[in-house]
């Protein structure tokens, strides 16, 4: 091996998920500091709320530091498809140009979004098979089967030359998955048997205890469920949680219901599905306008919307806005999985909206309808048994799950735990590990077809224009500064009483102003002010308020 190589450092370096659950990406680097080469595992987002957000899409990390050497950045290796791990992919790609690692399912999905891109004639997605392995410049990477919430998620082994790095990425143990392969815990011991340098671990459910449960009990539980029922009956989950998909069509099977797919993902996920191996026996689908004609007790639909998504499916029936799928009293709803945090109030809305239409609305907090794909505090510690690192670094989570998860992997003995943050630049080395550096990082936001750094304002202005409302002024002048004509006030988003306070108070300002002793920056400036304090003072709001000149 090359004496750059034997003399190098080893370092993992975060920009997306360590600090958050989503926008997961992680950089792994090995070599000497001026020639490190690098490999990313997962390229992931986070979805905008309207609350923090408005009007964008999707965040994405700000990928810089890497995109300046982008001819040292090797490839992309996907751990599994969920979008907070492959959603970015056709927005930074461009800036890295690599090559793109995935088993069949993952590239499937890849595939589809380079495609609507534009980009599947430029991106080369090279297919691993299941337990395969890659050779990466210094990186020798396995895969390696764990369970989850989608099919064919894996952790990696990553090889280099001071050690192992067990990245699991999203996983739990679940003894019966009902589709595709359960946990290789085999090859998780023999990897802690030979010597584990890092286990780089997931971190979502460290603060509760157990384990998250098995989705074979679920689909029994659905069943008996289902078969209480005797309207129609619409069940919303993951449209990605394809072993859920399956486990409710078997149960509709079971009571003589016919399955419809409603929701563009549903379909998209389903086509996955089949066109790599999975969901070979799933029942007949009806289109929507077929199941429509069917008796209620006969028909059962699949939807997307589980978060309360205005656009998704199941809140555009509860809105009534859905051309080909309805609901009504004596009519069920099941919600087959857990609320993500932060989509509590789109969630509780929609489950209003579908209650004030008689709909029976059966959730997890009622019903065994759910369980996690991400690891409890036992599973944790039956990882941490298998590997035995010598350090711990947990990922994706909040700062909370990342800080108890650390406490947990120092009980369980393992040498060293280190909490990092997007950003920081943490040196793996054998019998230690230390933040060595931090780079430029931060967010990105998808702006309708834009891409926009956090910063640039766009979110701010618009909470600001929602919470209270605008004022524009439009100021007419001659040549010498004097005011001509009567202001023209546009006034949004403003209770009706308050527009005559803020009329006469820019009236009077204009009034005030004497051409010949201020400019025109400062009349606008003086205007501005008085119709702002004249909102605040009669409705204690202080609106967005702009003032613009034309000259005659």
């Amino acid at each position: 091996m090359a004496a750059a190589a034997r003399d190098g450092e080893l370092v993992l370096l975060p920009l997306g998920g360590a600090g958050e659950i989503g926008m997961n990406f992680n950089a792994y680097g090995f070599g000497p500091p001026h020639e490190r080469r690098w490999i990313v595992v997962d390229c992931g987002v986070l979805f905008g709320r309207e609350t923090t957000t408005p009007g964008v899409d999707v965040i994405m990390p700000d990928i810089r530091f890497l995109a300046e050497q982008r001819e040292n950045v090797l490839a992309i290796v996907l751990t599994h498809a969920h979008e907070d791990h492959i959603g970015a992919i056709a927005h930074l790609w461009p800036q890295l140009g690599c090559p793109l690692y995935a088993t069949p399912f993952t590239a499937r999905l890849i595939e589809g979004k380079l495609d609507e891109a534009g980009l599947s004639d430029r991106v080369r997605v090279r297919q691993v098979p299941l337990g395969g392995h890659v050779g990466i410049g210094p990186f020798e990477i396995d895969f390696i089967s764990i369970t989850h919430s989608i099919p064919e998620p894996n952790a990696l082994a990553i090889r280099t030359p001071l050690g192992v790095v067990v990245h699991t990425g999203d996983w739990k143990l679940d003894p019966e998955p009902m589709l595709g392969a359960a946990t290789d815990e085999n090859a998780l011991k023999t990897l802690g048997d030979a010597g584990v340098l890092a286990t780089v671990c997931d971190s979502t459910n460290a603060l509760v205890s157990g384990t998250s449960g098995s989705e074979a009990r679920v689909r029994q539980s659905l069943t008996e469920l289902i078969g209480t029922l005797k309207g129609r009956v619409a069940v919303t989950a993951f449209a990605s949680n394809v072993a859920r998909l399956d486990t409710v069509a078997k149960a509709a099977r079971a009571h003589g219901r016919e399955i419809a797919l409603v929701g563009r993902s549903m379909h998209k996920m389903f086509a996955a599905a089949r066109e790599t191996g999975y969901q070979s026996d799933f029942p007949a689908t009806l289109d929507e306008a077929e199941a429509a004609q069917l008796p209620p007790r006969r028909v059962l639909y699949l939807c997307t919307g589980s978060q309360g998504e205005p656009r998704a499916a199941l809140p555009r029936v509860a809105a009534g806005d859905h051309p080909n799928v309805s609901l009504g009293r004596g009519d069920a709803v099941i919600f087959s999985s857990r609320i993500i945090p932060g989509n509590e109030l789109a969630i509780f809305e929609l489950h209003n909206k579908l209650a004030a239409l008689g709909v029976e609305v059966l959730t997890e907090q009622d019903h065994f309808v759910h369980v996690s794909g991400h690891p409890c505090r036992d599973e944790l510690a039956e990882m941490y048994r298998w590997t035995r690192p010598q350090i711990a670094v947990p990922v994706h989570g909040e700062l909370r799950h990342m800080s108890e998860h650390a406490r947990l992997a120092r009980a369980l003995q393992v040498p060293q735990a280190v909490v990092v943050q997007n950003g920081l630049m943490l040196r793996l080395a054998p019998g230690r590990a230390e933040i060595i550096d931090e780079v430029p990082s931060g967010r990105i936001h998808l702006d309708g077809r834009v891409l926009v750094a956090e910063g640039a304002g766009f979110a701010r202005a618009r909470r600001a224009l929602g919470y209270a409302g605008m004022i524009a002024i439009t100021l007419v002048l001659n040549d010498k500064g004097r005011v001509v004509a009567d202001p023209s006030l546009i006034i949004d988003g403003i209770p009706e009483p308050i527009h005559a306070a803020i009329r006469t108070a820019a009236e009077e300002a204009i009034r005030r102003h004497n051409p010949r002793r201020g400019d025109e920056e400062k009349l606008k400036e003086n205007v501005r002010r008085a119709a702002r304090r004249a909102a605040a003072d009669a409705w204690g709001k202080k609106p967005v308020t702009r003032v613009e000149v034309a000259w005659v």
